[in-house]
């Protein structure tokens, strides 16, 4: 796994992560997309055709920089482990239950929230299928471009730059608001998510076989659309230390 350099220290803003991305073209031209509207926090997840790539230090033109200092990750959770709040853009909502946004309303939503000091990102999949069920059930909610549905396909870069010209068109930088309670990081609820999942597959929650796997989906997907604070992971993990026990513990 890649280190994150904390890319929060001075001007606020959202993350983009690029899920599996196909091409060094795109991910130089959303590079330039990004740059065009004064974004500069990059992540790229497991990119097809290796890292670095030339093609996108072309593309990228003057945004190069963002190319050069974008951390590499294996996995889309590692990627987002210390954001608190993440969007996920897709043209297919595939039957999870979280709420869908125009560009618009979600970097209005971004905003304010970075404002409140949470860390907020953005994924966007790979050109040919879009992002997985798994990913997007990683996010709390989903970005969705009211596009032509006849024609719904986007170029990757032309996404992330309609996304970034609505963050620009929002306002004036934000600034931190210490006083509001933090959400807790992706990594931190990921964390709970696996202890539980792991409980209830002991117990034989995930029954029958062939619904099991949309069944973990669903679970994982309740758990982002929570927004737990880090009080209310540390709540959720006593509890299950709790079940857990024969006995009550009295003292």
């Amino acid at each position: 796994m890649a280190k994150t350099s904390n890319d929060f220290k001075n001007y606020p803003q959202p993350t983009i992560i690029l899920v599996e991305p196909q091409m060094g073209e795109n991910i130089g031209a959303s590079a330039r997309a990004m740059w065009n509207f004064g974004l500069d926090r990059l992540r790229i997840v497991r990119p097809r055709d290796g890292w670095p790539n030339q093609k996108a230090v072309v593309m990228a033109s003057g945004a190069g920089r963002l190319l050069d200092e974008a951390p590499i990750f294996d996995k889309t959770s590692e990627a987002i482990s210390d954001l608190t709040y993440v969007f996920s853009t897709t043209a297919r909502i595939r039957g999870l239950s979280k709420e869908v946004s125009s560009p618009e309303k979600a970097m209005k939503k971004a905003r304010n929230l970075i404002e409140k000091g949470e860390r907020v990102g953005v994924l966007f999949g790979p050109e040919r299928a879009g992002l997985s069920n798994k990913d997007t059930a990683l996010s709390h909610e989903i970005i969705s471009i009211p596009v032509n549905p006849k024609f719904p396909s986007l170029n990757l870069a032309q996404s992330v730059l309609l996304n970034a010209y609505e963050w620009r068109n929002g306002g004036e930088d934000p600034k931190k608001n210490k006083n509001v309670p933090k959400l807790a990081k992706s990594g931190d609820v990921n964390i709970l998510i696996d202890a539980y999942e792991a409980d209830l597959e002991n117990k034989g929650f995930f029954w029958p076989e062939d619904k099991s796997e949309s069944m973990r989906l669903n679970f994982k997907s309740l758990f982002s659309n929570l927004l737990l604070s880090d009080s209310d992971v540390r709540i959720f993990h006593g509890i299950r230390k709790a079940l857990s026990r024969d006995k009550p513990a009295r003292d």
